[in-house]
C-alpha cells in the first residue's frame, strides 16, 4: 500500500493560505490568552483548540482534507481511525459535505469521545489499540470502503493544521517558542511548516507522555524508532507506539526538539489551567503547558511560549478526578 503513496514532500506557505480560506467556514479563530501565573514565571499564551466546534484542533485538518475530495471520492464516503478527535473532525466535516463517514475507533477511547462521534453521525468500528495502530499502517481495514482520511499521515490535512501557525504569528508576531502535543505528528508538521516559514527563529517542540515518547527516542537516535514500553494511560489523544518513516521526514525539518513530561507534570498542568483560565483540557493538551513550565527546553524567554491546548475532549468525572490528584502532585 505505502508504495502507492505519494512521496512526502514540504508543505507549502501558500497551501496553509489556501487551506485557510477553505476552512473559514468551519473553524473557529481561536483566542491565544495569557496565562497569568504571577512574577516568576514566562509569559505564556494558550492557544485554545479546545474551543473549536469539536473541541480539538483535529477539524481543521479534516475540513480541508474532506474539501479537497473529488466528486467521486466523496460519493463512496470517508473513513478514518481515531482515538476520538480525529474522528470527530471527519465526521463533522462529513456530515458538512453531505457524505457517509466510518471510524475505526479505538474502543478505550473516552466514552465523551465515542458519543460525539455517534452523535455527529459517524458509523464506528470499536477496535484495540494495537489493531488501530495496524491499520494506520495498511490503510484498510475488511469491510471498510470509501475514501481514506489519515488521521496524520496526509498532506491536506497537515496543511490545515498548519492555519494554526498564521494566528499565532498574528497575535503574538514576537513568539520565542511554540510547544504541541505529538501523537503521530500532524500537529507539529503542520504548524512548525507555517512557522518556520515566516519566522524561522521560533522554536517548535513536541511534547509526549512519559508512557509514550517515541519521538522523543527518534530524535535522540536520529532515525525513526517504535517506543519499547508503551503503556496506555489518560494521555489518550498524544503518544504513540513508533514513529511512521514518512511522518519522521515531515517533522525532522521543522522540530527544534522533542521533550518529554510526567503524567504528574501533565495532572498539575490540567489543574493549573482549569485554576487559572478556567479552561477544561485533556491530557494531550495539557502537555505542552508542562513542559513550557518545566524549563527544559533551555529557550530564553524574551518574548511569548505559546502552548497549544490541542483538545479538551475529556470524560467531566475522569477531568475532576485527574486535576484533584494534580493538587497533591
Amino acid at each position: 500500500m505505502s508504495a502507492s503513496l505519494e512521496p512526502v514532500r514540504p508543505i507549502l506557505l501558500a497551501e496553509i493560505r489556501a487551506a485557510r480560506e477553505r476552512i473559514a467556514r468551519t473553524c473557529v479563530r481561536t483566542p491565544l490568552v495569557r496565562l497569568e501565573l504571577g512574577a516568576g514565571f514566562p509569559d505564556i499564551r494558550l492557544k485554545l483548540e479546545n474551543l473549536q466546534p469539536i473541541n480539538a484542533y483535529k477539524l481543521r485538518g479534516a475540513a480541508n482534507a474532506v474539501a479537497l475530495l473529488s466528486d467521486a471520492e466523496r460519493a463512496r464516503g470517508v473513513w478514518t481511525i481515531s482515538a476520538g478527535n480525529a474522528g470527530q473532525g471527519v465526521a463533522f466535516a462529513a456530515r458538512q459535505a453531505g457524505v457517509p463517514c466510518t471510524v475505526v475507533a479505538i474502543e478505550t477511547a473516552p466514552g465523551s469521545k465515542l458519543e460525539r462521534m455517534r452523535s455527529l453521525g459517524a458509523k464506528l468500528i470499536l477496535v484495540s489499540y494495537a489493531t488501530a495502530w495496524e491499520v494506520l499502517e495498511a490503510r484498510a481495514y475488511p469491510g471498510v470502503e470509501g475514501a481514506f482520511v489519515h488521521p496524520f499521515d496526509d498532506h491536506n490535512f497537515i496543511a490545515g493544521h498548519g492555519t494554526m501557525g498564521l494566528e499565532i504569528l498574528e497575535d503574538a508576531p514576537d513568539t520565542t517558542a511554540i510547544f504541541a502535543s505529538i501523537g503521530g505528528g500532524g500537529l507539529v508538521a503542520g504548524v512548525g511548516s507555517a512557522i518556520k516559514s515566516l519566522a524561522p527563529q521560533i522554536k517548535i517542540f513536541g511534547v509526549e507522555p512519559e508512557t509514550a515518547a517515541p519521538a522523543a527516542l527518534s530524535f535522540a537516535k536520529g532515525s525513526p524508532q517504535a517506543f519499547p514500553d508503551w503503556t496506555a494511560s489518560f494521555v489518550d489523544g498524544a503518544g504513540g507506539r513508533s514513529v511512521f518513516p514518512r511522518m519522521w521526514e515531515r517533522m525532522k525539518p521543522v522540530l527544534d526538539g522533542c521533550l518529554v513530561v510526567s503524567l504528574a507534570e501533565t495532572r498539575r498542568a490540567m489543574r493549573i489551567m482549569a485554576e487559572k483560565a478556567r479552561v477544561i483540557s485533556e491530557g494531550a493538551g495539557a502537555m505542552p503547558l508542562a513542559a513550557a513550565m518545566s524549563g527544559r527546553a533551555g529557550i530564553a524567554s524574551n518574548g511569548p511560549i505559546v502552548a497549544i491546548v490541542s483538545g479538551g475532549n475529556i470524560d467531566l468525572d475522569k477531568f475532576s478526578e485527574l486535576i484533584a490528584a494534580g493538587a497533591t502532585n
